[in-house]
């Protein structure tokens, strides 16, 4: 089978773009190529340094890049077309335009972020932007900004300070694309989000991917792994290690989506315990028993976490039923004296369903965005 090929993220290609634009308006050359940092960054806050200016990572993108041009001596436009590789989503092929210019008013601050045109503006709480910013992710965010940082630096170097900078990040189609996204739902309005916590997309087969739990399990077991510990994704794998520091790393499989079919198979495993890590909105659709917990597949009933807190003390029912995510929702309860027993009670129904799908007992971890251990059961 031919091998799947990786694309890049709207963070890569924001970035990307904005980089292109920032070469022109500096050296006065088009690029056709810029190199983009990917994430995690190494960034110094010890209060002496400004912010990404001394930001590191350790692998980069190649973006190509569609358009670049001056539109006056202090600004540059460039655009790069968003690649999803073989796993495309409905902004495959949607161009990402960057907007940079030169900002003597910029009040300090060494690079001013903002959306334009088609990229959405956030008006909900309980997502990762606050109300009113545009819908630019904190990873896209912090790519952006070290990726022209790091230019700057270099910049510095040879020609003294640079001149503060203003980005704006559009996305000509943004809006007729968001109507076939969960944005509106979500209440972002105007435009696509910029996303990407990695900067690249690595697309995968089910089968591929449920081979490669299969795998893990049986390389688990062989090198004498009492303990399996199974997460949807590499945040709360993390989030695991850090509360199994003893585990050998062989231990920690990432489970994805797959809630029921990894479960499923190391139920009949002879490991001695089985772990299950992961988020609230995962932690609600493996309660609500869903086998595939993937957003495209199944929606969060909200509306039965809401009839669970008028039962058992919690009195903000009715802000829970209007929620639109599972983030907003948990805010909600962690604010309410009486809302850690919601938890409770959804992680307790949530570790009955992962029993019911292994046949035997399960640990599960339900974990904070922000790294806190929320409940266990």
């Amino acid at each position: 089978m031919k091998p799947l090929r990786e694309g890049f993220t709207t963070g890569s290609a924001a970035a990307g773009a904005a980089l292109a634009a920032l070469i022109l308006l500096v050296e006065g050359r088009a690029p056709k190529n810029v190199s983009v940092p990917l994430p995690p960054f190494h960034v110094p806050t010890d209060g002496r340094t400004p912010l990404y200016a001394h930001a590191r990572c350790s692998s980069f993108v190649r973006v190509p890049v569609e358009q670049c041009r001056l539109f006056d001596v202090s600004g540059a436009k460039a655009a790069v077309r968003k690649d999803g590789g073989d796993d495309p989503d409905v902004t495959s092929g949607a161009l990402i335009v960057a907007c940079v210019t030169f900002d003597p008013k910029a009040d300090g601050v060494d690079i001013q972020l903002n959306g334009g045109q088609g990229v959405g503006r956030v008006t909900l709480p309980g997502l990762p932007v606050p109300v009113g910013e545009a819908a630019i992710n904190p990873g896209p965010r912090e790519q952006i900004r070290v990726a022209l940082s790091q230019y700057v630096e270099k910049y510095a170097r040879r020609f003294g300070p640079c001149p503060e900078l203003a980005v704006v990040i559009s996305v000509p189609e943004g809006e007729a694309l968001a109507s076939r996204t969960l944005n509106p739902r979500l209440g972002i309005v105007g435009g696509i989000s910029i996303l990407g916590t990695r900067g690249i997309v690595c697309p995968f087969s089910h089968t591929a991917w449920q081979a490669t739990v299969r795998k893990g399990l049986d390389v688990a077991l062989t090198s004498g792994c009492a303990t399996v510990c199974l997460s949807t994704g590499r945040r709360s794998e993390a989030l695991l290690m850090e509360k199994y520091p003893h585990l050998l790393p062989q231990a920690f499989i990432q489970a994805a989506d797959f809630a029921a079919f990894s479960l499923r198979a190391a139920g009949p495993m002879p490991f001695t315990n089985i772990v299950w890590g992961c988020f609230f909105g995962k932690l609600l659709k493996l309660a609500q028993g869903m086998e595939y917990t993937h957003a495209r597949k199944g929606s969060l009933d909200l509306g039965g976490l809401a009839l669970l807190c008028p039962s058992i003390g919690a009195l903000r029912a009715d802000a829970v039923q209007r929620c639109i995510t599972a983030a907003q929702a948990l805010d909600i309860l962690l604010a309410d004296e009486d809302g850690q027993r919601v938890i409770t009670v959804v992680t307790e129904k949530a570790s009955r369903e992962a029993t019911r799908f292994t046949g035997r007992a399960v640990r599960l971890h339900l974990f904070h965005t922000d790294g806190r251990l929320l409940c266990t059961a």
